[in-house]
């Protein structure tokens, strides 16, 4: 029997959740996403067809609620839901930094918590999404949730005490791609490329490299050793990087991404 499932939030990463779910094949009405704004709601209800109601409509029925909205919302959210919530329903909070502790306090016993952190590359089906069940969730129930944020890319199941390393790589990790394509892309130019070439090259070669790290059994030192000959190219621009503390920078910045994650979620 197909699950129910309610989405609470319509930002872009709602309705990029709600474009995956439908995509996979789930039926339009047993879907459904809140929504406040009537012109909003007109826009979703006529590019998915699906129903467009209010958080605690929405949730009333709902096998599976993704909470998806900015952190300080959260607390208000689950105020609004928590008389309407059923038991033995999954509640799944997307928000950055809010522990699974805070959101199960706000809502009835019987309801099970899974924390979630995504990444924006789910806006194009390639996401990374770090899962983390909260006491009492059952097998089923965490596998439900894996399948359903699957639809948008791809899904590791941690201890939540991991969550704030999730956040470090995957969850700010986009953000570290891109500097690198800045700075490939800022070298082309230095060196006489045209800027939409440079971009061009840099966004295909980190497309490719990606892919085939995905899919290789060998380790990222492995696949870098291939493509760098002794005394070549890659090995003169490596033996700069090495030079300019770039990989410890890397390392350096991963850990204090985690240390303000830690921050941001507060006590554990």
């Amino acid at each position: 029997m197909t699950q129910r499932i309610a989405i609470l939030g319509a930002g872009v990463m709602g309705e990029t959740l709600l474009s995956a779910i439908l995509s996979s094949g789930h039926p339009t009405g047993d879907v459904v996403i809140s929504e406040k704004r009537d012109e909003r709601a007109a826009e979703l209800r006529e590019k998915h067809g699906v129903e467009v109601t209010g958080n605690a409509e929405a949730s009333a029925a709902a096998d599976v609620i993704l909470v998806v909205v900015k952190p300080q919302d959260v607390e208000p959210v689950l105020a609004e839901i928590a008389d309407s919530v059923r038991p033995g329903a999954t509640v799944v909070s997307l928000a950055a930094g809010i522990r699974i502790a805070t959101v199960a306090a706000a809502l009835p016993d019987g309801v099970a918590v899974v924390r979630a952190m995504p990444n924006t590359p789910a806006l194009v089906g390639e996401g990374m999404f770090g899962v983390s069940a909260g006491p009492g969730v059952s097998d089923e129930q965490l596998a439900a949730v894996v399948g359903l944020l699957e639809s948008g890319g791809r899904v590791v199941v941690v201890d939540e005490s991991r969550q704030d390393a999730v956040t470090a790589v995957s969850g700010s990790g986009p953000a570290y791609v891109f500097y690198l394509a800045e700075a490939m892309i800022a070298g082309g130019v230095a060196e006489g490329l045209d800027e939409d070439t440079a971009r061009t090259l840099a966004a295909q070669t980190l497309v490719g490299a990606a892919k085939l790290l995905a899919e290789s059994d060998e380790s990222a030192q492995e696949l870098r050793r291939r493509v760098t000959s002794p005394n070549g190219t890659t090995h003169a621009a490596i033996t700069t990087f090495d030079e300019a503390g770039v990989k410890d920078g890397l390392v350096a910045g991963v850990a204090a991404a985690a240390a303000r994650s830690a921050e941001l979620s507060g006590p554990a």
